[in-house]
């Protein structure tokens, strides 16, 4: 069974190659001949006999394979269980992890990382021959050919212009996105891993402990609401809504947003400027800041916190970390967030038995 941490984690494990300078940017050239010099070196191991995934020795579980999973780009068929997986959306990585995989290859968490998250524990064993394959914006198709993964998966919101290239190197499979579709996107990613009874439990343990925590905290908050605000690097600031990753981790626990607060049903925030600070308002008002925003996230924070409005403002303001309640996107970040929450109200967390 899958390690949880529920923010009670080791500290962070290091990143395989941590020593290695992280490139943001490339000229369209550089990327172009970095595609073209994964497709060679894959058409020369092909004419060579060779085989660009890992050897695996035939078992049992072999049998439910070939298999086809039907996906946002089309369908792909896997010829035999793949182990080792390369995951070019960190939501990816996290469910690849919850579900037992090893991690071939991986997109960074973000920039200037030295460790895998503090929320996934230790991770060690199943990232010790990982290559860091780099940003989610660009990832290297020459490091991913060099990984030798079994299957690849990430979103075609993310990667679509790469798929055909990425499916040369190894079964590749796509979700449409990430954040809307985070659940099921873990059930695809198990029923390709021969794993799909997994991913389903994964789900339902979750959602049953979401409920209980958010029935704890409403008890003891009857009536609670919520508004989640987070600070970028732009000028205003991001009103998150029920779309949103820690929406549906809300919407699950049965804690609403306050009537007639501003939401979108196409985005998953709206705009937040200060002189709108009054529509934050609600019972539980938590806040984070994005590591990408840098400075400019934390002088954006500050001129909010320090303005008049903000003052006025009814609400409990918790701090939440941004890894957790915003970019994890993953099973293992809700569960941090539901005991964040259930630590702060002071309600039993419902962690699993050990």
């Amino acid at each position: 069974m899958p390690y949880y941490p529920f923010m009670t984690a080791p500290p962070p494990q290091a990143l395989p190659g941590d020593k290695r300078k992280y490139t943001m940017t490339r000229t369209r050239s550089t990327r172009a001949a970095l595609g073209a010099a994964a497709v060679s070196a894959l058409l020369a191991l092909t004419a060579c006999g060779g085989s660009t995934g890992a050897a695996t020795a035939p078992s049992a579980s072999d049998a439910a394979y070939p298999k086809t999973i039907e996906h946002a780009m089309g369908s792909t068929t896997i010829e035999k269980k793949p182990l080792r997986v390369a995951t070019l959306d960190t939501s990816y990585t996290d469910a690849a992890l919850a579900l037992g995989a090893e991690i071939a290859g991986y997109t960074i968490y973000r920039k200037g990382d030295k460790s895998f998250p503090a929320y996934l524990g230790d991770v060690s064993g199943q990232t010790k021959d990982a290559v860091d394959v780099g940003s989610l914006a660009e990832p290297s198709l020459d490091k991913i050919l060099d990984a030798k993964p079994d299957l690849i998966v990430s979103a075609k919101v993310r990667h679509e212009a790469l798929y055909g290239q990425l499916s040369k190197i190894a079964p590749t499979i796509f979700s449409e996105s990430t954040g809307p579709t985070w659940k099921q996107n873990i059930v695809m990613l198990g029923e390709a891993l021969d794993k799909k009874p997994l991913a389903e439990k994964l789900i339902a343990d979750y959602q049953e402990r979401a409920k209980k925590v958010g029935a704890a905290i409403l008890a003891k908050k009857p009536g609670l609401t919520y508004s989640y605000v987070r600070f970028s690097g732009e000028d205003t600031a991001r009103l998150y809504g029920t779309k949103s990753f820690f929406g549906e981790i809300m919407k699950d626990a049965g804690i609403a947003r306050p009537a007639g607060a501003p939401d979108s049903t196409e985005t998953i925030f709206t705009e937040l400027s200060q002189e709108k600070i009054m529509d934050a308002d609600a019972g539980l008002i938590l806040t984070s800041a994005t590591a990408s925003g840098g400075d400019k996230a934390i002088a954006l924070k500050q001129k909010f916190m320090s303005n008049p409005l903000w003052k006025t403002l009814k609400g409990e303001v918790l701090e939440m970390d941004d890894r957790v309640i915003a970019t994890s996107v993953s099973i293992q970040g809700a569960h941090g967030v539901l005991t964040k929450l259930a630590e702060h109200f002071g309600v039993d967390p419902h962690l699993p038995a050990k």
